[in-house]
């Protein structure tokens, strides 16, 4: 379709379905003079004729009923180009950590107070990915942890501390507190805690970096990352290795299992999630995400929590 104009092919699909030039351009709101060129360019960028005038009206041709499902498959592409653009007509697209994680669960939260709010949701590997995607349009939002050592945000992007989440004990049945309604962090210190997801350089490695240096914990990252699966097998069946998982974290496992998500307390500590933004982006249900989030139903009140220094 090189070359091709597409009022030209408006015009043409409105004659082909109307039967007449004088109705399309009416429904196109031009002259029929108007209507008649445009079509007769079409057929000269084309090579051949669309269409045969009657008496009656216009037929079309062979070579023009060959045409038409493509002409309408080409309108079709440049409506769905322009509402792909378009705020308010276009799906709001938002970056998160993991599509099991906190966020992911606060997102469908959100889509659920606002169902008629159209979600692409995509899942990026760091904050400096999240960041350059925001600034480039590829994404809308994103949901980060921002605020480590050292770091300043570029000017044009808006960020704000929308979701404190709980970070909970998981142990098997067989682990000394497995049992206990909560565990205090200090009592962690000496325990094998294990977490070979976490990658060397992003928010959540600097995040628990400091959970362990605050109560003098050691948590390992040794081994391959395989997953969730492999990780829940390996907790249930150990008497002394735990994990951490934040309290909207979605995990299913079998029931022999045994797991035990336990709180922590006396700090409690929480992840601290922000949301990132375009200051210049339009779009409605961005708006309407922020204010969702601001509620204040996602923040912790009351208690003591923890965050590293940097959240602060």
């Amino acid at each position: 379709m090189l070359g091709v104009d597409l009022d030209a092919v408006r015009t043409f699909v409105a004659a082909a379905d109307a039967g007449r030039f004088q109705d399309a351009a009416a429904e196109l709101s031009i002259s029929q003079q108007a209507a008649s060129k445009r079509v007769a360019a079409l057929e000269k960028t084309l090579g051949v004729r669309l269409f045969t005038r009657t008496g009656r009206g216009a037929q079309l041709t062979v070579d023009g009923q060959a045409f038409l499902p493509h002409a309408r498959d080409v309108l079709r592409a440049e409506e769905r180009a322009v509402a792909s653009v378009r705020p308010g007509r276009r799906v709001l697209r938002v970056d998160v950590i993991g599509r099991r994680l906190g966020p992911a669960d606060v997102l469908r939260d959100f889509h659920r107070a606002r169902p008629a709010a159209e979600l692409d949701v995509v899942t990026l590997p760091d904050v400096d990915t999240a960041l350059e995607a925001i600034r480039s349009g590829a994404v809308d939002v994103s949901f980060r942890a921002v605020t480590m050592p050292g770091r300043r945000l570029p000017d044009d992007i808006g960020a704000v501390r929308v979701f404190d989440e709980p970070v909970q004990l998981l142990t098997g049945p067989a682990h000394p507190f497995a049992a206990a309604r909560a565990v205090r962090p200090a009592e962690l210190a000496g325990h094998r805690i294990w977490m070979p997801g976490l990658v060397p350089g992003s928010e959540s490695t600097a995040y628990y970096d400091a959970l362990a240096a605050a109560f003098g914990l050691t948590i390992e990252i040794t081994g391959p990352d395989f997953g969730a699966e492999p990780l829940l097998d390996a907790v249930a069946r150990s008497r002394s290795l735990v994990t951490f998982v934040g309290d909207r974290t979605r995990l299913v496992w079998p029931a022999d299992h045994g797991l035990r998500r336990i709180a922590l307390h006396d700090p409690e500590p929480v992840y601290p999630h922000s949301l990132l933004w375009h200051r210049d982006n339009p779009h409605p249900a961005l708006t309407a995400l922020r204010d969702h989030l601001r509620s204040g139903r996602f923040t912790r009140s009351g208690g003591e929590t923890w965050t590293p220094a940097w959240a602060h």
